[in-house]
């Protein structure tokens, strides 16, 4: 009786040993996953922040088509009838989910932008470089959502320049009619 006793002990200790292994295996396999699980977490969160941030925009510009005039907080897009903005989102990248406001005028040396008209958002996000490039931009804090974006169609953040073209005789030409040059005459 004594050696079954001894036998099933062993047998025990080796089903532990085994079973001490494979999670030890598990574990290592895990680790090799995280990885792109947290890549896939983040690529998510960027999609997600797309569309939060395009969404205010969007609903920005609607605001200041209907009023005329630019809100001065968020809250505001939801008190017009009907509302333009569905409900107030969260930054995603944030514990707080507080944006950075766009003001359309530059806050002052307080840095205070309260009851400044605010034109769009941006992530206070502090995570480095993001997995999409959104507008040219690799950074989260970088992506801006602006209502004002397409205004007389000119990207947000792109100068009014455009060089001499072929032909013109106005090298100060910046797209408005050519004048004759009386020196080419």
């Amino acid at each position: 009786m004594r050696a079954s006793i001894s036998r099933v002990a062993s047998q025990r200790g080796f089903i532990l040993a085994m079973l001490l292994g494979m999670v030890a295996v598990m574990g290592i396999f895990l680790m090799k996953a995280m990885p792109s699980v947290q890549a896939e977490v983040q690529r998510g969160a960027e999609e997600e922040l797309i569309f939060r941030g395009e969404a205010i925009a969007r609903g920005i510009r609607l605001y200041q088509q209907r009023t005329g005039g630019y809100p001065l907080k968020l809250e505001d897009l939801m008190k017009i009838r009907p509302p333009v903005l569905r409900k107030i989102y969260k930054d995603p990248f944030t514990v707080a989910g507080d944006w950075d406001l766009v003001t359309a005028v530059q806050a002052g040396s307080s840095g205070d932008k309260t009851g400044l008209p605010i034109v769009g958002v941006r992530s206070r996000s502090s995570i480095g470089y993001s997995f999409k490039i959104y507008k040219g931009k690799s950074m989260h804090s970088d992506w801006v959502f602006s209502a004002a974006d397409d205004i007389l169609g000119i990207p947000a953040g792109q100068p009014n320049v455009r060089g001499p073209q072929q032909g013109d005789t106005n090298p100060n030409r910046g797209g408005g009619p050519s004048t004759p040059n009386p020196k080419n005459r």
